[in-house]
């Protein structure tokens, strides 16, 4: 807001002497408006006293002309307005309203009276013979308005004596009101001059002041703005930041199920290896009860063997006999011969299943060994499966926490952005009003320029 002081050409007067003036000038009008008052009142009572003979004078004419037979309804209306506007007051007549009792109950009879005439009047140009009645009423309503005129005078010297007296104690006061400012005028010259000294001592004091004020807030406005621009890097950063942590809690929201994932597979697994080493566990009863079998076999491939020899044995011992016989054995000794083929056939098939036999019980030691070793294998890798995972459940607790903690920060990051960014407005308001307090602290300097100009002047007009 700019101030600004200043005095106009036509105040370089005297402030003693324009007060004086306008104390001599409130007596002048104080006499003048007593005058005033005085001579209203005195053209309203005279107006009073006159529309009150005015009744009285009408009333007379009226009386006259009804006693020679010639009826004037327009007095009569007159009359009425004259009567009326005395008790309630009538701008058109100049009339205020009666507020004094005494002559208001005069009134009141001259009206009671008006209509008590006003109805002979009636029966006087009904009945031409009741016309006395009508006279001697008219002298006793004449005598009537006679007291009331007599009344509204002495209620108007009595109002203009009151008048006189509030007037001259007006005057009075008056009078003192402009000693007293006559006294107020050179006590307000003492102290306007002191206050002038005061005031151009404190314009000096305040002018020196607001430049340094000046600069300061110049150099603020500079660092403010300087600030504002770095908190605006700062804010472009934490909304970077925000937007890598919540980039990161989405990763760490998919890792955190893909080692669920891990976990389920880990655990389907573990599932199919203890399938397998049950499997494998039977087959190992299985190849075991084949040993059992294969070595029945190779007892009865044994057994087979021996008959086989002993078949052979009764082979040549019947073909030695048939050679004896001669040749009546003859037909023994082929079917010895035969025999003996077929027991030696026997024999190498035997040898050849015990071979076989041999071989297989070798392959089967083999392969339970081997079931064995897979046995153990598997156990080892359910072992290991277990194994890993319990450490993918606490694979699985560690990314989560790392997710929530994910989320902590962005939605961290996210509230100081936020924050960042009404600091950013916070900034732009304090440069804001940094800038207008300066255009203040200038407009200041102005005015407490032209206020020491101000005092100077007052100084040649007090």
């Amino acid at each position: 807001m700019k101030i600004v002081f200043g005095i106009e050409k036509f105040e370089f007067m005297k402030i003693t002497t324009q007060l004086r003036g306008i104390a001599l000038g409130l007596l002048v009008l104080g006499i003048g408006n007593a005058v005033s008052v005085y001579l209203n009142a005195i053209e309203s009572d005279s107006t009073v006293v006159n529309q009150a003979g005015l009744v009285r004078g009408g009333t007379q004419r009226l009386v006259k002309l009804e006693m020679v037979g010639e009826a004037n309804d327009k007095l009569i209306q007159q009359l009425d307005q004259k009567v009326n506007g005395l008790i309630n007051g009538d701008k058109d007549l100049g009339l205020p309203p009666t507020t004094d009792s005494e002559l208001l109950a005069k009134l009141k009879q001259v009206e009671a009276a008006w209509k008590s005439l006003k109805e002979s009047i009636r029966q006087v140009r009904q009945d031409p013979n009741s016309k006395n009645i009508l006279l001697n009423q008219s002298e006793d309503y004449f005598k009537l308005t006679d007291e009331t005129v007599l009344a509204a005078e002495k209620y108007s010297q009595a109002k203009v004596r009151q008048l006189r007296t509030i007037q001259l104690t007006i005057l009075g006061i008056i009078l003192i009101i402009f000693s007293i400012i006559c006294i107020i005028a050179n006590q307000i010259a003492s102290t306007l001059q002191s206050s002038i000294n005061i005031i151009a001592t404190s314009s000096t004091q305040i002018a020196s002041t607001v430049e340094e004020q000046e600069s300061t807030i110049s150099l603020q406005a500079t660092t403010v703005s300087q600030t504002t621009t770095i908190i605006d890097e700062f804010s472009a950063s934490s909304v970077q930041s925000a937007k890598q942590a919540e980039a990161s809690a989405v990763s760490a929201y998919q890792t955190l199920s893909l080692a669920q994932d891990g976990t389920k597979a880990v655990e389907q697994t573990r599932t199919a290896m203890l399938t397998v080493k049950d499997k494998v566990e039977a087959i190992a009863k299985q190849i075991l009860q084949l040993s059992k079998q294969t070595g029945q076999i190779r007892e009865i491939a044994d057994l087979v063997s021996d008959l086989a020899m002993q078949t052979n044995m009764l082979a040549i011992n019947t073909a030695v006999e048939a050679a004896r016989v001669g040749k009546q054995g003859e037909g023994f000794g082929i079917v010895a011969a035969e025999v003996r083929q077929l027991a030696d056939q026997s024999l190498r098939s035997a040898e050849k299943i015990n071979t076989l036999i041999a071989e297989i019980q070798a392959a089967m030691n083999s392969t339970v060994s081997v079931t064995d070793e897979g046995i153990e294998t598997v156990k080892e890798g359910i072992k290991l499966s277990q194994v890993t995972e319990e450490t993918f459940v606490e694979v699985t607790h560690a990314i989560n926490n790392v997710f929530l903690n994910s989320q902590h920060i962005s939605l961290n990051a996210k509230q100081q952005a936020d924050a960042v960014q009404q600091i950013v407005t916070v900034m732009n308001a304090i440069n804001q009003d940094a800038k207008e307090t300066a255009s203040g602290i200038v407009q200041v300097k102005v005015s407490t320029q032209q206020l020491n100009e101000a005092a100077q002047t007052l100084k040649v007009i007090v």
